[in-house]
């Protein structure tokens, strides 16, 4: 068996049917995937999705990759692997279809065998279609990567390898190792099934070694336990991983696991190996920011390092399959996972959505997302679907009785949720309340709808068929479903980040509550500008005017840096002590807000450099587990005040200095924080990594700022900086954090925002990749980062 990376030498274009003009064929450019063929379009205020897809186009897109088969691949099976491909992959060898997939998240396989010429070249078509099929930007293209497995004629068909934990005792772990293995060939074979057990030393702990007799095309199913002495169990905060390593016909697999259990109930929440976990979640999206939707490693890695930093250990994947890399990121860091299948069964969100193949597809589909996850000790929940509109219905009751059921089918070790949203299943009765959006902006209200008998009605039966109830915006449901559905186990799969201030001690005091997932953790592309300000004499829609590029919600924003809203959720949730000091743009001070939603933070930046607003009032946010604040400048006191959910407002003018909040509790200081006025900037570049793999999953992050000479941040110093690489590498992204801009992810020129951008580099091959970063009237900088 070999698996090959097939993520380079591939081409793509617009594509060209047979009645294209003869001599007129569409320009193709070269592409290293993963790659996201839509983020390089034009954005327009005339795009048909309008705010939703972040206003970018359409998207078809034609890839091509011609590749030589040896003769030996003669009488061997051969597979395409393709991890994502958005939307409706058609697959193409030497122009004969080969297989095809609707959903644009889903892992799938397709046989080549049949259509492949060994010892000749071959030509591999991927055709993708997207458009008005997704509530926020999901990009286009073969966005995760592609890989190609050879086999022989007996093999272990792809994924057929399953570990679970059995039991866990006293003085050891019972695991069972199941392995599909097929005879696709003619004769019948004994073949032997070989596993040895390795532990995260690298010892091995066990092994067995178990003969296998299959007829012509028949497939069995091995199975082999083993004993494992005083375990190094997985956990969040200790996540030890083992190995196992099949071979079968001299093939080998190997596939890491995790050894722990995961259980829920009412009482005593959810139990990791016995010991009680509560969620601190993120919901998160799948794009990259300014790599738009392409999924490489580095990348999906990084945003799981920057959570975990940030004060998160779980996060739910909104709303589709995690990759394989971030899956792998979560096993190796501890990060817990949440991953969900759909956005949408049977009822259209937008015009040309999943709903359309849901019917025909959603088996297969949940089956990829099982096979997928099944190994990877981070996932310890299947989540079926997001706000689904038929939960409300009988029959969408059946659905989700349906779904759940064959998920547990695939796989019985883990519990199954539901994000429902209660005020939709109940939308009919409350019509006049606009769009659904719109109606969630109203925050408490929304949640009191969400709680009503009439909601309680229509969602029993279909959470009645989860081991876990998701609720969507839908807190005042916590206290008194513990006394009316005392066996229902809940989870807050969607909740206002502004609002953890008051859920979090909810979540607490909730046996029957195991966590709480914000909107979001990581801002993201599309349903632009939700989270945003609107100030008096500015639109009040809740997705904002062109040319605005993300939702601005989130704790961290689509570069990875975290702002106001992260440090205050980290002090809710009990993980920093001093406070943290937030001011409000001067700009906009005592101008009446409009709108400011509750997926909306205050409008504010950890700073106290604002030139041009000396003497001028502004206001500033304290955030702290304390009773009161006091306020200092250049250490005299200028205000004081009480502390309300862990956060105070203090009006002051703005002079440069020193600015220090100092937190009170009973008169006792509990810490203190402050910000300096920072001086004339100067350009530095940091990358996250001085080496890299010459591969298809590694990346380096630059951070591009404005500090002053002792490494202040001048967030108001803005200006264009501009990006040149050399060597063995390309600059794959260059973007800030502005949610309003018409800037290019594509281009070498960017503008900061409040002090900051951020270049992605991607190597091409071995060597040192030399990055030189200018703005006029700055210092330039060059960096070297090595690639192995």
């Amino acid at each position: 068996m070999a698996v090959i990376p097939f993520n380079t030498g591939w081409t793509y274009r617009r594509p060209q049917g047979p009645f294209a003009a003869v001599g007129d064929p569409a320009p193709e450019t070269p592409v290293h995937l993963p790659h996201d063929a839509l983020r390089d379009q034009e954005r327009s205020p005339d795009a048909p999705a309008k705010g939703a897809s972040a206003y970018y186009p359409h998207g078809a897109f034609t890839y091509v990759r011609t590749f030589d088969a040896p003769w030996e691949w003669e009488g061997q099976l051969v597979r395409l692997e393709i991890e994502g491909a958005f939307r409706r992959a058609q697959v193409f060898l030497n122009d004969e279809f080969a297989g095809n997939r609707a959903d644009g998240y889903a892992r799938f396989f397709v046989d080549l065998t049949p259509y492949l010429k060994p010892g000749a070249p071959n030509v591999l078509r991927i055709e993708t279609r997207s458009g008005e099929d997704s509530r926020w930007y999901a990009g286009a293209g073969l966005h995760r990567p592609v890989r190609l497995h050879v086999d022989r004629p007996v093999h272990v068909v792809p994924d057929g390898i399953q570990i679970d934990t059995v039991r866990l005792e006293d003085d050891q772990a019972v695991l069972e190792v199941r392995t599909r293995v097929t005879n696709a060939g003619i004769n019948t074979r004994t073949t032997r099934v070989r596993t040895r057990i390795l532990g995260p030393d690298g010892s091995v702990l066990d092994s067995a070694d178990t003969p296998s007799t299959l007829v012509r095309g028949e497939e069995a199913v091995v199975r082999q336990r083993f004993y494992i002495s005083a375990p190094a169990l997985w956990s969040p905060t200790v996540p030890s991983l083992h190995r196992a390593e099949v071979t079968v016909e001299d093939a080998p697999h190997t596939v890491t696991f995790g050894i722990r259990t995961v259980t829920v109930d009412p009482r005593k929440g959810l139990r990791i190996n016995g010991a009680p976990v509560l969620l601190r979640g993120a919901c998160i999206h799948s794009d990259n920011g300014p790599l738009g939707a392409a999924a490489i490693g580095r990348a999906d890695e990084r945003r799981i390092e920057l959570l975990l930093a940030a004060g998160f250990n779980a996060v739910r994947a909104a709303h589709n399959p995690l990759s394989k890399a971030t899956l792998e990121a979560c096993d190796r860091l501890g990060m817990l996972v949440m991953d969900e299948a759909f956005d949408m069964w049977t009822r259209f969100k937008t015009p040309y959505d999943y709903a359309a193949e849901f019917p025909q597809w959603h088996r297969d589909d949940l089956a990829a997302m099982v096979a997928k996850d099944r190994n990877h000790p981070s996932v310890i929940m299947y989540s079926i679907g997001n706000e689904i509109a038929e939960t409300g219905t009988p029959h969408g009751a059946r659905w989700a009785r349906t779904l759940a059921e064959h998920v547990r089918s695939l796989d019985p070790t883990r519990p199954v949720t539901n994000g429902v949203n209660a005020l939709l299943a109940i939308i009919d009765e409350v019509a006049e309340a606009g769009g659904l959006n719109e109606a969630m902006a109203e925050g408490d209200w929304f949640s009191t709808v969400s709680a009503s008998p009439a909601a309680s009605a229509r969602i029993e039966e279909s959470s009645a068929a989860l081991d876990v109830l998701g609720l969507n915006y839908a807190e005042g449901r916590y206290e008194p479903d513990a006394h009316a559905y005392p066996h229902r186990v809940i989870v807050g799969s969607e909740t206002f980040p502004s609002q953890i201030g008051k859920l979090w001690p909810m979540v607490v005091a909730s046996p029957n509550v195991i966590g709480d997932f914000t909107w979001t953790g990581w801002d993201y592309l599309g349903e632009v500008g939700i989270g945003a300000t609107a100030y008096e004499g500015e639109t009040t829609d809740l997705e904002r005017e062109f040319p605005y590029l993300t939702a601005w919600t989130g704790d961290l924003d689509i570069t990875g840096w975290r702002r106001p809203v992260s440090f205050y959720r980290e002090i809710v949730f009990g993980l920093r002590t001093e406070p943290c000091i937030a001011v409000l743009r001067p700009e906009h001070h005592g101008r009446a807000i409009a709108q400011q939603s509750p997926w909306a933070w205050s409008d504010s930046v950890s700073s106290w450099t604002w030139p041009g607003f000396e003497e001028r009032p502004v206001t500033v946010e304290v955030y702290a587990d304390a009773d009161e604040v006091a306020l200092l400048l250049e250490g005299a006191e200028i205000a004081r005040a009480a502390i309300d959910t862990y956060r105070a407002s203090l009006e002051t003018v703005y002079r440069p200095g020193e600015l220090t909040a100092v937190a009170y509790r009973d008169g006792q200081e509990t810490g203190r924080t402050s910000l300096r006025t920072a001086g004339s900037p100067c350009l530095t570049v940091t990358s996250d990594r001085e080496r890299l793999h010459a591969d298809d999953d590694d990346l380096a992050f630059l951070d591009v700022e404005l500090r002053d000479a002792d490494g202040i941040l001048a967030t108001s110093a803005d200006r264009e900086i501009t990006v040149a690489v050399s060597g063995p590498g390309t600059l794959a992204g260059l973007g800030s954090a502005r949610p309003r801009t018409t800037e290019r992810f594509d281009a070498d020129r960017w503008t900061t925002f409040d002090g900051r951008a951020l270049a992605v580099i991607r190597p091409t091959g071995a060597g040192t990749i030399t990055v030189t970063v200018t703005s006029p009237g700055l210092n330039e900088v060059t960096i070297e980062v090595a690639v192995d």
